[in-house]
């Protein structure tokens, strides 16, 4: 099985690689057209600013090829939120694979008091749809670091809440997205790596 991914100029590729290691599995990091399109996975991860990556992505043409790839493909984090179809972030046009609205954890407007921004560490998932979280319990924690979060909409496969919920994972498709690093979410993180594997 060839799993590719996506080398763009977004941070946490490292922790992924070493997150498959731990399980297993080879991959091949790669901005390479022909490479992406022939893998049987594709791993669309991100940390950092939502326009840079889309500038950055659309200067290569790495934003058309991602979204017709037909294989299966897994966005982490930022990778979830440029999937989506907007995000208030730069106010900055995505891919639109999703068509989720991407929002700010606004503390004024609607965040309890005492919510800090950006949310960092673990929190629990739930109502979790779908085959990625085969063999994952409802209410297992995660770990996110995030201060935009994808809204709730007919492609969220898992919430979590952080004084309101959102999309911890959305899905449509062979596209699946997940708002948490699944790479620092110890064994749960790693049964759904498992499972986008198998996909």
């Amino acid at each position: 099985m060839k799993l590719v991914i996506i080398k763009y100029n977004a941070g946490n590729i490292q922790s992924v690689l070493y997150a498959l290691e731990r399980i297993g599995v080879e991959a091949v990091v790669t901005d390479d057209e022909a490479l992406i399109k022939t893998a049987d996975k594709v791993i669309f991860p991100g940390v950092g600013e939502a326009s840079t990556a889309m500038n950055y992505l659309r200067e290569r043409g790495l934003d058309q090829l991602i979204k017709n790839l037909t294989q299966p493909v897994l966005g982490i984090c930022l990778g979830l939120q440029l999937m989506c179809a907007y995000s208030e972030e730069n106010n900055t046009s995505c891919l639109g694979i999703f068509e989720e609205q991407v929002k700010k954890f606004n503390p004024d407007a609607t965040l309890q008091p005492g919510i800090k921004v950006p949310q960092i560490g673990w929190n629990n998932i739930f109502d979790l749809k779908t085959e990625l979280f085969y063999q994952v319990k409802e209410n297992s924690y995660c770990y996110f670091v995030h201060g935009y979060y994808a809204a709730l909409g007919e492609h969220t496969i898992a919430k979590a809440d952080y004084s309101l919920k959102y999309s911890a994972a959305l899905h449509k498709n062979n596209f699946y997205g997940v708002q948490f690093h699944p790479e620092k979410s110890a064994a749960v993180g790693e049964q759904i790596l498992k499972n986008f594997i198998q996909l």
